[in-house]
């Protein structure tokens, strides 16, 4: 089958228009159909370009995650948790968020390990989800009404599912990538003394605030490194390690001057006495909003995992690629959020500079250290966009392999093995939006993207240890997976809605014993289907259940606006799978590039097992 051929749904407007009419039977038959291990490792990649290089070990991976978190976090979105969120305890937000990322990190190595694909939680959730459906009703079609409610909820799931999935992280890449180009230009100016916002940026009066404010260098930068990625991985593999090895020193220097410079009194001490002091300025809820905030520090980590299909020994290189670098990240931010802290009062730190602007203003024996510190963030920006970039073209790159997309995505370039079609695509969609739109409207919706996926793939993990399809019935798990999701919701809007007081602290400790509960009811009643020899998650199903706790209860610290906006693009999605992605897949299965059903997941799941120790080799 060509990449360029067309599909009968959409060869004319006749055959279109027929192909709407008849969307109710194809929903029900493709949104929750299930790709196989067995495809997304090896079928799908030949049939649409071949396969990616493999060239990766855990050295570069570690570099990958490293240059892709510190860049994008501490540089972007540290100034304004600090300044308008939680004070001097975001180091407390730091520890937070990545003690969750942790979680996420050792549901995702699972998957990556025994799956190593470009298409990350696309591909997880795509296999995982679609693969109880039919044995799901078969097991559950004369017990109760609660069974056949979560039947109903996960028939949606599978393809559909994995789309909304694969759309909210190219949707989180695209935004935050804007967003740290934007921020590269503020660095940049810090570097050689000059005012961006004055000088570089231009004002369009007639456009509304925080989209009227033309970065045309945020653009240049895109464009630069879209053409390295396109080049070749291992060329990008060697230029980000350049550029962390420079950045990890910058980093170092950071943190030695508010060690050297800074003031322990600025921890608990406002330059305004008007304004909230201590530690603590704005209580235990501004820590985990600002928690909710950094979470996009991390969203580097996930771009590791879409490298997985070119990494030369998955089995090992993975697990210490992936949470080596969360590991490593987390405890740099701490340190550099606490020497942030020293350097300034929170009332006084810069929101899109907060480093380098801690020393403009001093004495001119100091400016200095503004222009070294802006020279290094520009450095570090300029590794998490080159990491960025190499993830969402992978994961655009696999969705259009899965046919729920346009093929064009999916070609993989037979000199370069790059994708680069989606590369260029998403390079000029991320161009466009880091031209105009303001930092602060961009990193909510990212975070609510990155904790939305990182909920789902943890719920994944979990489905895929405790159900085996054809031989262990679903629902146990699946009604586990549903009370507990609901519970956690339950404990986070007690949070907010209980005034403090003993009540609250009776309230809340009540619903922690039954999350507690219900883990170690579900951990003694339902065994588990499969142990991983290699990579798996410990201490399950412990870990993924906290991950999935933390998430919801993050996702509970966002504002209005930002559920908003996530509603608005999820509903554009759901419409671009009605009346695009549907259609595709359900004329791929036609023409036999696709499958519909599910009955044969297990044996190939098992001989991907199989498969597993000879990546080794």
């Amino acid at each position: 089958m060509s990449i360029d051929s067309h599909h009968s749904s959409f060869s004319s407007f006749k055959s279109y228009l027929n192909a709407l009419r008849d969307t109710p039977r194809r929903l029900a038959r493709r949104a929750g159909s299930v790709s196989t291990t067995f495809d997304e490792t090896s079928g799908v990649r030949f049939r649409y370009g071949g396969n990616m290089r493999k060239t990766l070990r855990w050295y570069d991976l570690i570099c990958f995650g490293v240059g892709g978190m510190v860049g994008a976090g501490v540089f972007v979105t540290t100034g304004t948790a600090s300044h308008d969120k939680a004070g001097p305890a975001v180091v407390l937000s730091y520890a937070i968020a990545g003690f969750c990322a942790l979680l996420s990190a050792f549901c995702y190595t699972e998957f990556a390990v025994h799956m190593p694909v470009a298409g990350g939680a696309f591909s997880y959730i795509r296999v995982t989800f679609g693969s109880f459906t039919f044995s799901a009703h078969r097991d559950c079609e004369s017990v109760s009404h609660l069974c056949n409610l979560i039947v109903f909820i996960n028939v949606i799931s599978g393809e559909f599912m994995a789309f909304l999935t694969g759309a909210n992280l190219i949707m989180d890449y695209v935004f935050s990538n804007a967003a740290v180009a934007r921020s590269f230009t503020t660095y940049l100016g810090t570097a050689i003394g000059v005012s961006a916002e004055s000088k570089w940026r231009i004002a369009i009066a007639y456009l509304p605030e925080g989209f009227n404010q033309l970065d045309f260098i945020a653009v240049i930068v895109i464009i630069i490194l879209t053409v390295i990625i396109c080049y070749s991985t291992r060329e990008s593999s060697v230029l980000n390690m350049i550029f962390t090895a420079l950045h990890i020193l910058f980093i170092m220097f950071v943190i030695m001057m508010g060690f050297w410079r800074g003031d322990p009194k600025n921890f608990t001490q406002p330059s305004d006495p008007t304004h909230p002091g201590g530690f603590f300025p704005f209580g235990a809820p501004g820590v985990f909003n600002g928690a909710t905030l950094v979470y996009l520090s991390y969203i580097g980590y996930d771009a590791v995992s879409t490298m997985a299909e070119e990494v030369k020994n998955p089995v090992t290189d993975i697990p210490i690629g992936v949470t080596g670098s969360v590991i490593l990240v987390t405890v740099l931010y701490c340190l550099m959020a606490i020497s942030m802290s020293m350097l300034l009062p929170y009332d006084l730190i810069n929101p899109e500079a907060p480093f380098s602007g801690a020393f403009m203003g001093k004495s001119n024996r100091w400016n200095w250290v503004s222009n070294v510190i802006g020279a290094g963030a520009s450095f570090g920006i300029l590794t998490s966009l080159l990491v960025a970039m190499l993830g969402q073209a992978r994961y655009l790159c696999v969705i259009g392999r899965s046919n729920i997309a346009p093929l064009w995505f999916a070609k993989v370039h037979p000199k370069t093995s790059t994708p680069v079609n989606a590369s260029v695509f998403l390079g000029i969609f991320t161009g466009a939006i880091a031209l105009f739109t303001e930092l602060d409207v961009l990193l909510n919706l990212v975070s609510i993207g990155t904790l939305f996926v990182f909920y789902m793939v943890a719920n994944a993990v979990i489905y895929s240890r405790y159900a085996s399809v054809g031989t262990k019935s679903p629902w146990p798990t699946l009604s586990f997976l549903f009370c507990f999701s609901c519970t956690s919701v339950l404990f986070t809007l007690l949070w907010w809605l209980v005034p403090p007081g003993k009540p609250k602290v009776i309230v809340l400790g009540a619903c922690s014993m039954v999350i507690i509960g219900l883990v170690v009811v579900f951990n003694y009643a339902v065994p588990q289907a499969r142990k991983p020899e290699f990579g798996g998650v410990p201490l399950m199903p412990w870990i993924p259940c906290v991950s999935i706790f933390l998430n919801i209860f993050l996702l509970g610290n966002l504002d209005g606006p930002s559920y908003a906006r996530f509603g608005f693009f999820s509903a554009l999605v759901v419409v671009v799978y009605v009346v695009y992605s549907v259609h595709a897949s359900f004329d791929a299965e036609e023409e036999g590039i696709l499958t519909h059903g599910n009955l044969e997941v297990g044996k190939e799941s098992i001989e991907l097992e199989d498969l597993t120790p000879k990546l080794q080799i």
